[in-house]
């Protein structure tokens, strides 16, 4: 018998009937054996439509306040979803974050799991019930109800399978894996049966969207195996764990991109830039592609890129920071992504960096930035160029 956690995102249970097709899908692997905790988001368009009523109260309202309306979504649907599982003869209980004591720091609309109690839980398993847990939600020190986030139910699910010593949490979406890149862009993109959690975490962290990284660094941490699976299409999806199999033969496992903003200015304060860089982490803004020129003696040139989601925060610290009276010739641009090409083999291959750009020549496509790390090559083209880029690279590194 094992210890499954089992996630459902919006496009899963976005509707009555998918509702009543996952309780079918989660006393299914209850009767295999197995003692089962499941995580639910809200039901697809839900959070966006309650984000939309408060707008409509007020352009920018309070974080504390919109983490409460948006944490509605997950109650109706864990409810739901019990409903549906008691229906036909089960025990199930539906549970909010407090009611698991899922603790996270303070920071509404991006907050992080500290703590989770797992009492509750071992006493629902233990009276064979299945626990449904709302995702995306937890409380902090003072009580205040937060929200984690992009991803937050990927993330709620993964920490509470780590946590419990879950065997596997299987993360249920409307795609049937993880692919070697967007199947939306490369037409013969292929479903990776296993990938390494290293490999995951990168091509989360660049954009690849059936899993939010966060999601991915709480799994490596717990040791916990992730596998990606299709609600709608039966079948034995994508597994992300430390497995020797994990690790491919191919130096290169897939290809990502992500929408970026890059930024350029000049100063003459030396200690600026670790000054922008601390204000930019406490806001959870990851800074990619970072470069350092020195124009002459004494004047440094720095480069960098952030997610597009992320500009107008960023652009606002760089105009009113403290530190923004050091900054001289400010410029941004739009319109680009950053596509990397993402694999364990890459720091025993350094040819990928120029088989990257003759690929890219080929094209006649120049990058405006390029950056190597131990697992992954990176390079900025504007985004009319994207479809011709990721398929390119694709024809070259995976074909």
């Amino acid at each position: 018998m094992a210890l499954i956690v089992q996630k459902f995102g919006g496009t899963s249970v976005g509707s009555l009937e998918r509702i009543e097709a996952v309780a079918e899908l989660v006393i299914k692997t209850q009767q295999q054996g197995h003692q089962v905790v499941v995580v639910v988001s809200a039901m697809s368009g839900e959070t966006n439509r309650l984000l939309n009523l408060a707008k409509q109260i007020d352009s920018t309202p309070s974080a504390r306040e919109l983490d409460v309306l948006l944490t509605t979504g997950e109650q109706v649907s864990v409810a739901l979803l019990a409903m549906a599982i008691i229906k036909r003869g089960h025990s199930a209980v539906s549970l909010l974050a407090d009611q698991v004591s899922i603790k996270t720091d303070n920071m509404s609309g991006r907050a992080r799991v500290e703590h989770i109690d797992t009492e509750r839980l071992h006493q629902e398993l233990e009276h064979n019930r299945i626990a449904i847990i709302a995702g995306f939600q937890g409380r902090d020190g003072e009580g205040n109800i937060t929200t984690l986030g992009r991803g937050g139910t990927d993330t709620t699910a993964v920490e509470v399978a780590g946590v419990l010593q879950a065997d596997e949490c299987q993360i249920y979406t409307d795609v049937d894996g993880v692919y070697t890149s967007d199947p939306r862009i490369v037409a013969n993109a292929r479903r990776l049966p296993e990938i390494h959690y290293a490999e995951m975490l990168e091509l989360a962290s660049l954009g690849a969207k059936v899993l939010h990284q966060r999601s991915v660094e709480a799994a490596s941490r717990y040791h916990t195996p992730l596998r990606v699976l299709s609600s709608f299409k039966p079948d034995k999806g994508t597994l992300i764990s430390y497995k020797e199999g994990c690790v491919s033969n191919n130096p290169v496992t897939g290809i990502a991109n992500q929408e970026a903003v890059y930024y350029q200015f000049t100063t003459s304060n030396v200690k600026m830039l670790s000054q922008l860089l601390m204000a930019l982490a406490k806001l959870q803004i990851e800074v990619d592609m970072l470069h350092q020129w020195c124009r002459q003696v004494g004047i440094f040139d720095y480069a960098f890129t952030v997610h597009s989601n992320d500009h107008l925060v960023v652009l606002e610290v760089l105009q009113s920071a403290p530190f923004a009276q050091d900054i001289n010739e400010m410029t941004f641009e739009q319109g680009l992504v950053k596509v990397s090409v993402v694999g364990l083999g890459i720091k025993s291959h350094p040819q990928i960096l120029a088989q990257t750009l003759d690929a890219l020549a080929y094209e006649d496509i120049y990058p405006k930035l390029m950056s190597t790390t131990e697992i992954k090559a990176s390079i900025l083209v504007a985004e009319l160029d994207l479809q011709r880029v990721v398929n390119r690279l694709h024809v070259t590194f995976l074909p």
